[in-house]
Formats: C-alpha cells, sequence, structure tokens
C-alpha cells in the first residue's frame, strides 16, 4: 500500500480501479517556418475550431449542470478571443517565425505565469483556465481528437491535471472521483469536481504515477489522501467512512430551513458570498440566508471594457430579484493591487497591495465610480441591496463616499428614476486603521464586514504573495483575532450589526471564537453554509 498526501478539493471517499488519462507530457516541437502568413492562418483556423467545440460545451455543460456552471465555457470563449492573447500568438508567429503550436503554447505560459502571479486565488486559478484553452487550440493544430479518453465501467480518474472542458466531458456515471499531480484548489476544474459531487484531491505532485493504471485506490477527498493498493484494514476503515459521510450529507441537508442558532438561542446570519448572477444558484440550493458578499470586481475582470451601466443594472436585479427578501450586499468595484484590468491603464507599482486600488480608485475617478452607484441604486428597487465599500481607512473616505452617493441619488430622483432612497452603507474592515478608527466610523454607516484576508495582511505586515512569509501570516494570530474583537464591540457599541466575509468565516476550528465575540453574520462560500450551521447549532 502506497500512502499519497496531496490537496483535498472536493469532499468525500471514492473506492475504485485508476484510470489513467493520457494527458501527454506537454511537450510542444518548437519548428521554424518560411511562410509566417500561412502559419497565422492556420491557428486562426484552430482558434475558431476551438470556439466552436466550446460553445457546443457550453451547451452541455447548461443541460447537465445548470446555466451558472456553463458560464465558465463563456469566459473561455473570451480568453480566446482576447485582442492580448491573439495579438501574442500572432506575433510571436510573425517574429520569431516559428509554428503556431509553439507560439500557443509560449503565449499560455506567459499569461499563466501572469495569473499564477497574482495574490487572489480567484485569478491564480485562471492560470489553468487559459492553459485549457490552449492545450485545445494546440491539439487541433496537431489533428488530435480533443475529446477526453472515456474508460468502460466506473474508475477513480488520473492525470498530471485535469482541465476544466475535461472534467465536464467526464462520463458522471463512470467516474468515481479522480486526482491530479498539479492544479489549484480555486481552479473551475475543483469548482466544477464539487458541483459534481466526486470526491477529488489535486497536487499529488511527483507522487502521481501513470504506472498506477488498473491498480485499486482509495480517495479521500476530505483529508487530501490517496492509498494505492490499500490493505483489506484500510478498505473496511474507508468503506465506513464512505457511508458515514453520505450519511452526513443527507443529515446536512435536513438543516436546511433551520435557525443557524445554537443551543443556548444565540443566533447568528449565516450568508453566502459570491462572484456572478449565477452563483445565486448554489448559494439558494445550499440554504444560504442571504448574499453577504458580491464581489462585482467581477464584472469588470472578465469585461474587455467598463461594463456599462445596463450591464451592471441587469447583473444586480437579477441577485437581487432571486434572493427575494433576503439581503444582498454588494462590494464595489475592488480593482487594483492583484486584480488588474488592462482597460483601467493603472501605473506599475512597487507595493500594490498598498497602492492606488479598491475605493482610492472610485474617489479619485468619480466618473467610474457613478456608473456603477446608478446601476447599483437602480437595481435597489428590485430587492434588499446594501452597498459595501472596500479598503477604507478614514471617516473622510466614507463621507467622500456618501457624498457621490448622494449626488447619484439626486440625479436618479430628478429624472423619477425609482431606486431604495434607504438602502444601507457599509464598509469593509481590512486595515488596521479601519479598526482602530472603528468606533468613529460606526457612527457614519450601517454595518461593518471584515475582510480577513486583507485584515491579517496588514496588521502582521506580510505580503500574500510572498511564499517565504506564509508561515508568518497566520490568521489565528492573537493580534487579528484582537482586531476583528475591536471591530466588532465598536460596532455594537454603535448600533450596527458586524460580519465576517472573509475566508476565517469558514474555518471551523475559529466558530465558537467568532460566536463569543458576538459576531452577527458569517458570509462563507455556498458549499461552506450548511457545515457552518450544523457547527453552530451544536455548540
Amino acid at each position: 500500500m502506497r500512502k499519497i498526501q496531496g490537496t483535498g478539493v472536493s469532499a468525500g471517499v471514492a473506492i475504485g480501479t485508476i484510470h489513467v488519462l493520457d494527458s501527454g507530457d506537454g511537450s510542444v516541437e518548437r519548428r521554424v517556418v518560411d511562410d509566417s502568413a500561412a502559419e497565422v492562418q492556420r491557428f486562426r483556423a484552430a482558434r475558431d475550431t476551438a470556439i466552436d467545440q466550446l460553445g457546443k460545451l457550453r451547451d452541455k455543460t447548461a443541460a447537465e449542470l445548470g446555466e451558472g456552471k456553463a458560464e465558465l465555457f463563456d469566459a473561455h470563449r473570451l480568453m480566446l478571443k482576447d485582442p492580448d492573447y491573439v495579438e501574442s500568438v500572432e506575433g510571436m508567429i510573425t517574429t520569431s517565425k516559428v509554428n503556431a503550436e509553439y507560439a500557443v503554447n509560449g503565449t499560455a505560459e506567459q499569461f499563466a505565469a501572469m495569473f499564477a502571479a497574482m495574490d487572489d486565488s480567484y485569478m491564480q486559478a485562471r492560470a489553468a483556465d487559459v492553459r485549457d484553452v490552449s492545450k485545445r487550440v494546440i491539439k487541433i493544430l496537431e489533428g488530435c481528437d480533443t475529446a477526453t479518453q472515456d474508460p468502460d465501467g466506473q474508475h477513480i480518474i488520473a492525470a498530471v491535471d485535469l482541465t476544466p472542458s475535461e472534467t465536464v466531458q467526464l462520463d458522471r456515471s463512470k467516474v468515481l472521483g479522480f486526482v491530479t499531480a498539479n492544479g489549484s484548489a480555486n481552479s473551475h476544474t475543483a469548482i466544477l469536481a464539487r458541483t459534481m459531487g466526486l470526491p477529488a484531491v489535486i497536487g499529488l505532485g511527483k507522487d502521481f504515477d501513470a504506472e498506477d493504471d488498473g491498480k485499486t485506490a482509495i480517495v479521500d477527498g476530505s483529508a487530501g489522501l490517496v492509498l494505492v493498493d490499500p490493505d483489506e484494514e484500510n478498505l473496511k476503515s474507508y468503506q465506513d467512512k464512505k457511508k458515514s459521510y453520505e450519511d452526513h450529507l443527507r443529515l446536512l441537508q435536513e438543516l436546511k430551513g433551520k435557525p443557524t442558532q445554537t443551543k443556548e438561542g444565540q443566533t447568528v446570519r449565516l450568508y453566502a458570498n459570491i462572484g456572478r448572477p449565477s452563483d445565486v444558484t448554489s448559494a439558494l440550493a445550499n440554504d444560504a440566508e442571504g448574499i453577504g458578499l458580491y464581489r462585482s470586481e467581477f464584472l469588470y475582470l472578465e469585461s474587455e471594457d467598463f461594463p456599462t451601466e445596463e450591464a451592471q443594472f441587469e447583473a444586480y436585479k437579477e441577485v437581487a430579484q432571486r434572493m427575494g427578501d433576503r439581503l444582498v450586499v454588494i462590494r464595489t468595484l475592488d480593482i487594483g493591487a492583484d486584480k488588474q484590468v488592462g482597460y483601467f491603464n493603472l501605473k506599475h507599482e512597487d507595493n500594490p497591495a498598498l497602492g492606488y486600488r479598491a475605493i482610492r480608485i472610485c474617489l479619485t475617478q468619480p466618473e467610474i465610480f457613478k456608473v456603477q452607484l446608478r446601476a447599483l441604486l437602480r437595481a435597489s428597487a428590485f430587492g434588499n441591496l446594501a452597498i459595501m465599500l472596500p479598503m477604507i481607512t478614514s471617516v473622510q473616505e466614507v463621507r467622500d463616499a456618501k457624498k457621490i452617493i448622494d449626488e447619484v441619488k439626486a440625479d436618479l430622483r430628478a429624472k423619477n428614476i425609482a431606486f431604495n432612497d434607504g438602502v444601507n452603507v457599509g464598509i469593509m474592515v481590512e486595515t488596521p486603521a479601519s479598526v482602530v478608527m472603528a468606533p468613529e466610523l460606526a457612527k457614519e454607516v450601517d454595518f461593518f464586514s471584515i475582510g480577513t484576508n486583507d485584515l491579517t495582511q496588514y496588521t502582521l505586515a506580510c505580503d500574500r504573495q510572498n511564499p517565504n512569509l506564509s508561515r508568518f501570516a497566520d490568521p489565528h494570530s492573537p493580534a487579528v483575532l484582537r482586531m476583528i474583537k475591536m471591530a466588532v464591540d465598536a460596532a455594537h457599541e454603535a448600533g450596527i450589526w458586524c460580519g465576517i466575509c472573509g475566508e476565517l468565516g469558514a474555518d471551523l476550528s475559529l466558530t465558537e471564537t467568532f460566536l463569543d465575540f458576538g459576531l452577527d453574520e458569517l458570509s462563507v462560500s455556498p458549499t461552506s453554509v450548511l457545515p457552518l450551521r450544523e457547527a453552530i447549532r451544536e455548540r
């Protein structure tokens, strides 16, 4: 028996035979070409074919997993249409006189490296997406069938990496789970695994062995553990664990509709974090009581130009209407630092996390801010929306933002455009300055929501992009927890509510601490809602 430790990205236990997908070694031959123009045409034809294939995959995904999951293939198609991507490939072909396959692969690696270097885990995961779409184009150029090999019978799929499009092409009736040598916990592949309910472990690294094809394995998606050729004792143990996990899932479903309340009667509102309107489906399926963080910046990150007021209005309106009376907290654009968008033309900064980002852009470029606020306020007429301002460090910033909000309200009012005049305005508490100034800030706003990821970074002075600092960037640090307690106390002293919308909210080892702090709301990923409700109800 061989035990391999990886990263669990989708809970559950799978027991079965390994089927190793032939993903190739990833090498692409470099050839010098005489006719660059013809090579560019080859690339363009392959790209068009890939876009067509992705359209068909989109329809298949929409039919099997819903419209929300199908949207990732829209994003993939946009990647292939991205002018920077196309220009890079064609420029490499023309300038270096190389074959199209080599230029596509080179561009994919450049873009993937750029995404991987970003601090935001969501953007890091886009590295896998750009490799996925590029791999499809390369296979078309090489004349290969891009369909995933489909084994007979039920198997545990193993691969060096498994792209989102390969994942969605898997026949769910034949797949027990999957493991990969590479991968990211926030990749679309991992997200799809969770949506499909498949136990999955990624990041096996050098312990991944293609020679394991045909061997029996156990995949423990919760522990991130893979056992190859398990002995009888482990087989029996994991069969019992598999049954217990499936029983637990059924029990969690019974928590739907029940209050998020401790045995002593303390109630906490349990909301979901989303990035797109389609994520509401998952939030509702997991019985979230509201949306505690709608990351509106994804509208900007996924656009080729500034999203129009109408496009934003439709997105916010959709979320508001689908959530009905439930609160939807929309964070105004949090562009900058690790979230770079070309059309903003932001200059290079040596310390972008301390630089021109979020509310600082909105206050210095109010023409951009006002477009978003108009869309937000118009959408407020269709549900229970609240506006949340990120990266606040001073009372003056809040006052300046509220002044702009009032100007937009006045304009809407003058034009008889409906909106909720009493829409709540809150702030992200994610800097030491906002914690220290919390008593004064609480008098200016309707709520606090603590962003624990940035609060940890700024409190501990640990650059999240620096892997050498990971041992020092402990979000459980007493300094961070004391900051959270200070913010909660200041909010309550002023009579407003305080929640957490950062990763720490889903950390079950801190649930009791947060309850003791008196937090009013916890906002987590949709799939973390029911496990967190269970933990709170057992307290």
